[in-house]
C-alpha cells in the first residue's frame, strides 16, 4: 500500500521500521479471536501484522482514499468516521483498542474513550512522547496535570518504550512513545464531570496556589471539609483529588 501522500490536517506519520512494528505487536501480543479494534490504521503497517494474528480487526480511518484501500482487505471491518464520533459501546465487551493517533488530536481521543473503559480490556497506543509522559506523570513532576489525573484514576498507566522520528514517513518533529493502558476493574466510584471540572479549575493557573482557583471554586459550592489549598495543584495526588471529589457528594 504504498503512494499514498501523508495528509497534514489528518496527523498522517506512518510507521515504516519494521522492528518497531515487531515491538509494538510483541507488547500487544494479539491472540486469535480477540476482539481489537485499530484507530487509524493508515497503510496498514500494524494492521497487517495484527490482523494475521487475530483473523479479524475492526478498522476506524478517516482518510476516504485509505478506507477505500482497506476495504478490499477480506478480514478488515472498515469503519469509516473521525474517531471522536465513535460510539465504543457498539463493540463487544472486552474489546482490545490499539492505534497510532494522530498527535493533534491525541489527548480528545484519550478523553472520548474514557466513558466506555469498563468494556475495554485495555488499550496500546503510539503517542507523542511529551503526552505519555503526561499520562503517567507522579505529583511534583512537571508535566503532572490534569491528563496525568483523569487518567489515573481511571487506567494503570505504563510507558512501554520510545519510538524516534526516524522510524516514521515523513518523520515527525517529535519523540514518540508506545503506552499500555489497562483499566482499573474497580476504578474509585466518582461524578465523571465533577472530578473533571474541579481538577480543570485546579489546573487552570498551576503557578499559583489553589486558595486562588480551586479554593474560591470550592467556597462558592459551600465545601467545609478538610483540604489544603495552601499549595499547588501539582502538589496534590490523584487519590486526594478523587478524594474531594466524593467529598463533595456527600
Amino acid at each position: 500500500m504504498s503512494h499514498h501522500q501523508a495528509r497534514k490536517r489528518f496527523g498522517q506519520n506512518f510507521l515504516t521500521d519494521d522492528g518497531v512494528i515487531a515491538d509494538i505487536v510483541r507488547a500487544i501480543d494479539p491472540r486469535p479471536g480477540e476482539a481489537m479494534v485499530e484507530i487509524g490504521p493508515g497503510l496498514m503497517a500494524m494492521t497487517q501484522p495484527l490482523v494475521e494474528r487475530l483473523g479479524a480487526l475492526t478498522v476506524i480511518e478517516l482518510d476516504r482514499d485509505l478506507a477505500a484501500r482497506l476495504r478490499k482487505h477480506p478480514q478488515l471491518q472498515v469503519v469509516e468516521s473521525d474517531v471522536l464520533k465513535v460510539d465504543f459501546a457498539q463493540f463487544p465487551a472486552g474489546v482490545r483498542v490499539v492505534g497510532n493517533l494522530p498527535y493533534n488530536i491525541s489527548s480528545p481521543i484519550l478523553f472520548h474513550l474514557l466513558p466506555y473503559a469498563d468494556r475495554i480490556r485495555d488499550q496500546h497506543f503510539m503517542l507523542q512522547k511529551e503526552v505519555v509522559d503526561r499520562m503517567a506523570a507522579t505529583p511534583d513532576k512537571g508535566d503532572y496535570g490534569r491528563l496525568s489525573v483523569m487518567l489515573q484514576w481511571r487506567y494503570d498507566i505504563e510507558p512501554l518504550f520510545d519510538v524516534p522520528p526516524e522510524s516514521f514517513d515523513p518523520p515527525p518533529k517529535v519523540m514518540s512513545a508506545i503506552v499500555r493502558m489497562t483499566p482499573w476493574k474497580t476504578p474509585a466510584a466518582v461524578e465523571v464531570a465533577l472530578l473533571s471540572e474541579l481538577v480543570q479549575v485546579a489546573f487552570s493557573q498551576r503557578r499559583k496556589l489553589l486558595r486562588h482557583t480551586l479554593g474560591r471554586w470550592l467556597e462558592a459550592r459551600g465545601f467545609a471539609g478538610d483540604f489544603s489549598v495552601q499549595r499547588r495543584a501539582e502538589e496534590v495526588s490523584v487519590a486526594e483529588y478523587i478524594g474531594l471529589a466524593q467529598a463533595l457528594l456527600s
